[in-house]
């Protein structure tokens, strides 16, 4: 089998996670500066095999877009673009900066390491491609 990579996209600094070879365990991966998250996905899916993308979808709470959206919206037209044969798929991301956080809080982290924001976003990819791999082994 081959990977899933998963993306928290902002407007500043991207959050990226992936899957093992088995799909079983999301790892966060790294966060990069949104300038130049196209140029790393190419470079990563060129060293590693990628079967599939998961974006996260940034819903409010009445089911609304978010602002973000038109942001991501625009990414995702890019990225078919750039890799045509690649499954694109989006993924509910509502709750995952607070799940973010309160992983960080139950793994102990000091005050200082919950402030870094590149680390709350590469964590919400986790839970982003973490949720994503439970729904299609138990077909939700």
């Amino acid at each position: 089998m081959s990977r899933i990579l998963a993306i928290d996209y902002g407007k500043k600094r991207t959050g990226i996670a992936v899957s093992d070879p088995m799909q079983i365990i999301a790892n966060g991966l790294t966060t990069v500066s949104t300038s130049v998250l196209m140029d790393f996905i190419v470079n990563y899916v060129d060293k590693e095999e990628v079967e599939r993308i998961v974006i996260g979808l940034p819903k409010q709470m009445n089911n609304e877009d978010s602002d973000n959206m038109k942001n991501i919206d625009v990414f995702k037209s890019k990225l078919h673009k750039t890799l045509p044969e690649m499954v694109i798929e989006m993924v509910d991301e509502r709750f995952t900066s607070v799940l973010a956080h309160r992983t960080m809080l139950d793994a102990g982290l000091k005050k200082k390491a919950r402030q870094n924001k590149a680390l709350v976003d590469e964590i919400s990819a986790t839970i982003i491609l973490q949720s994503y791999l439970e729904s299609k082994r138990f077909n939700i």
